[in-house]
């Protein structure tokens, strides 16, 4: 009965102690997914389940095809993101993320293959930003250009009817003055003529009379 009981017991001992180490393993990360790559760096991000006491994680790095391996360590952290730095352009990579805890490390994440791009690539694209970006400041600057051409003329134009109304005005305000002195000219230029008419008409009616009187004094002598 003693020998039938003890493998028993064993049993049931090594069912806990299992279950307890499961317990306090951690879960391993997910969604490890790579970005920024570039061909000679590359940043590697992923997601930690909820409620898992994470203090740091560790990153294996592995060229395919080769079996030195890089390892990346980081603890006292809480970032779900590292850079990839050192890497060889058009070259295949093979990377496990681990998560960290007071316990121990978790298993490894799935394995996440990526390649980096040739270095023309790289300059290529690199060229094309700085093309973009210096077309963008070509933009600006014409349209600052186009904008100070446009506040100068509407200067200019808010001059130009500025002083014609300030010359209406002028203008307006004169014309009384021009009518009265208009019409004191003609008063004044109007007299003489009446008058001059009547001394040449005082005039020719005397010499008349002078003529209408020679024959007379004429036949009496």
């Amino acid at each position: 009965m003693r020998r039938d009981f003890m493998p028993t017991l064993l049993l049931i001992l090594s069912c806990f102690g299992a279950s307890w180490v499961l317990a306090e393993s951690l879960a391993a990360p997910v969604n490890v997914s790579i970005r920024d790559l570039k061909g000679r760096s590359a940043v590697v991000t992923w997601d930690i389940p909820d409620g898992e006491p994470v203090i740091g994680f560790a990153i294996t790095q592995q060229k395919k095809d080769v079996r030195m391996l890089r390892f990346i360590q980081e603890v006292n952290t809480t970032m779900q993101s590292c850079a990839l730095w050192d890497l060889e352009a058009d070259t295949d990579y093979i990377i496990h993320v681990q998560s960290i805890s007071t316990s121990g490390p978790s298993p490894l994440s799935e394995p996440l293959h990526f390649k980096t791009p040739k270095e023309a690539e790289t300059q290529a694209s690199k060229s094309k930003d700085e093309v973009t970006m210096e077309e963008v400041g070509q933009n600006a600057q014409l349209r600052a250009g186009e904008l100070v051409i446009i506040v100068v003329v509407l200067i200019m134009w808010a001059g130009v009817i500025a002083l014609f109304c300030r010359q209406y005005d002028i203008i307006k305000d004169n014309e009384p003055n021009n009518n009265k002195d208009k019409a004191k000219n003609s008063s004044e230029c109007s007299t003489p003529e009446h008058s001059s008419a009547g001394l040449l008409r005082s005039k020719f009616s005397k010499n008349n009379n002078n003529n209408q009187t020679q024959p007379v004094n004429m036949i009496k002598g």
